[in-house]
């Protein structure tokens, strides 16, 4: 693939907590106070439009909150994913809150119909629920499932109305291809924070998790060797980069859901150049910055450009 294609989301309707939308100016102070010029080289940007003004009215679908204006936002995401594969451009997106990836994974497929896409999850949650299950109503606890095209009725914990189950299915039928991902194509990394409906799909799908005390223990050079080779059947890879990842103690609160015990800055930078290295990646995203939770200044921002930066040097390096 060429040159990065930057796509800028400040969608944050997916999220239970306020501010991640300030995640994107929040990049920008961290480029311009530590001088790393990330922005300036990627000045293309396509800003997606978003539907944040919504947030002053209660949304009807009280178990898939706001999901008919993520929708929309998901899918001029799924067209801009899409317009840079056609372009031959490698997206890497900066979003808000986490529920931007229902719109990722659709344009990936929108542009590689036929492509087995591999999906690595570096998280703190699962991001397995369903209105079925939701213990919130946020959407962006939903987002591999409605990929999957999976309602996980075995762990429904409530019903639903007809208006919120024709939401739902309209989501997860995005571009008309479904499901556009398969639980053998997730690897989890880093997830210590799921509730029982998602441990429930991990175990009965088989899918792959690796846990932090894991990736410390061996190193996340022999971790991200291993994770390619376990996805070697894809044909592309997609790299999603939640920062409650990371220790919220060591580095930031600076995210919509923090939860302690996570990755250090060297070992999710490490883990995702390892991951980029292989031309098989093919995008890559960065969520939930917000830095209105930030109890540290704007480190939350600043840990996540310097991976970022580092990440695009390899891509532009790949050629």
């Amino acid at each position: 693939m060429g040159k990065i294609k930057l796509i800028e989301n400040s969608s944050e309707i997916g999220a239970g907590t306020r501010g991640s939308s300030l995640g994107l100016a929040a990049l920008k102070v961290a480029d311009f106070n530590l001088g790393t010029g990330f922005f300036k080289k990627n000045k293309d940007a396509f800003v997606v439009k978003n539907e944040n003004d919504s947030l002053h009215k209660p949304s009807p679908f009280l178990k898939a909150k706001y999901i008919d204006q993520i929708f929309h936002v998901c899918e001029n995401i799924s067209t801009q994913v899409n317009n840079a594969f056609q372009k031959n451009s490698f997206p890497i997106l900066l979003s808000g809150d986490h529920s931007s990836a229902i719109g990722t994974i659709s344009g990936i497929k929108a542009a590689n119909p036929s492509a087995r896409i591999g999906v690595i999850w570096i998280d703190a949650h699962a991001d397995l629920h369903t209105p079925f299950t939701t213990p919130s109503g946020n959407v962006h606890g939903m987002s591999l499932m409605a990929a999957l095209n999976f309602d996980n009725l075995e762990r429904r914990i409530h019903e639903i109305d007809h208006a919120t189950q024709q939401q739902w299915d309209k989501i997860k039928k995005m571009g008309n291809i479904y499901p556009k991902i398969t639980t053998d194509d997730i690897v989890f990394i880093g997830l210590r924070s799921s509730e029982d409906p998602e441990d429930y799909f991990i175990i009965e799908n088989n899918i792959k998790r690796i846990g932090v005390e894991e990736v410390r223990r061996r190193g996340y050079e022999k971790i991200s060797f291993e994770v390619l080779e376990y996805l070697d059947a894809c044909d592309l890879i997609y790299v999603s980069f939640d920062v409650d990842s990371l220790d919220c103690d060591l580095i930031s609160y600076g995210t919509g859901t923090p939860v302690p015990n996570g990755l250090t800055e060297q070992e999710a930078g490490g883990l995702i150049n390892g991951f980029l290295i292989s031309k098989k990646t093919a995008c890559f995203e960065v969520v939930e910055i917000n830095p209105c939770l930030d109890n540290k200044q704007n480190k939350m921002a600043e840990t996540a450009l310097r991976i970022l930066d580092r990440a695009s040097s390899i891509i532009e390096k790949r050629g």
